[in-house]
C-alpha cells in the first residue's frame, strides 16, 4: 500500500506481531532483574525509503496481556498500582521525529502513551535487514532500546526493603525485536 503525502510516497509496513517482542527489564530487591513482554500488540511503520526521516511509526500494545511468567504479579501489574489496565487498556506510541545516526540506526523520536500520561521518549533504533519470505512476501526487522521512569508515567507503587531500598526500581529498560511485511 502506497500513502501520498504532498510529493512524497511513503510504503506501509505491518508489524508482524507473531514474530516481533516487547520486552521490559526492571530491577528487583535490588539483585535481580525481572522481565516481562507484552503479547498482544499492533502497529505499522509508514516508510519513506528515499529519505527514512520522513517515515512515520504508530504502535498500540494491550496492556493487560503483560506477561512476566508469575500470574500473582501479573495481576499487580495490571491493577490501579500499576497499569490500570481496566480504565487504561492501551498503551501507545507515535512518532514524531527520525533523526538516522548512521546508515543503519536511527533515533525515532515520539510519543509514549501510558495510563494518561503522555511523554516524549527517543527510540535508538537498528535496522537488522530486509528479505523474501518463503511466501513471496517482503519483511524486514528492526531492534531498538530505551529507558523511561516508569514514575513519570504514573506507576508508583512500591515497597521498602529491610535496609531501606525499594524493591522495584523506577528505570525500566524497553527492548524491541521488530518484523514488519510490505503491505500490499
Amino acid at each position: 500500500m502506497l500513502i501520498e503525502t504532498g510529493a512524497k510516497v511513503r510504503t506501509a509496513w505491518v508489524i508482524d506481531s507473531a514474530h516481533s517482542v516487547i520486552e521490559f527489564s526492571v530491577r528487583h530487591m535490588v539483585v535481580s532483574t525481572v522481565k516481562g513482554y507484552f503479547r498482544r500488540f499492533e502497529g505499522i511503520i509508514h516508510a519513506d525509503e528515499d529519505q527514512p526521516e520522513n517515515s512515520q511509526v504508530e504502535a498500540k500494545i494491550e496492556a493487560s496481556s503483560i506477561d512476566t511468567g508469575d500470574s500473582k504479579r501479573d495481576e499487580h501489574l495490571r491493577s490501579d498500582d500499576f497499569f490500570n489496565t481496566e480504565s487504561f487498556p492501551y498503551i501507545s506510541f507515535s512518532s514524531t521525529k527520525i533523526e538516522r545516526t548512521s546508515e543503519n540506526t536511527a533515533d525515532v523520536h515520539g510519543n509514549l502513551t501510558i495510563r494518561d500520561v503522555t511523554l516524549p521518549v527517543v527510540l535508538h533504533t537498528t535496522f537488522e535487514g530486509q528479505l523474501i519470505d518463503a511466501y513471496g512476501k517482503q519483511r524486514a526487522a528492526f531492534s531498538a532500546e530505551t529507558e523511561i521512569n516508569r514514575k513519570d508515567y504514573g506507576l508508583r507503587w512500591n515497597a521498602l526493603l529491610e535496609s531501606g531500598q525499594a524493591v522495584v526500581s523506577d528505570k525500566v529498560k524497553i527492548t524491541l525485536h521488530i518484523a514488519a511485511v510490505k503491505s500490499e
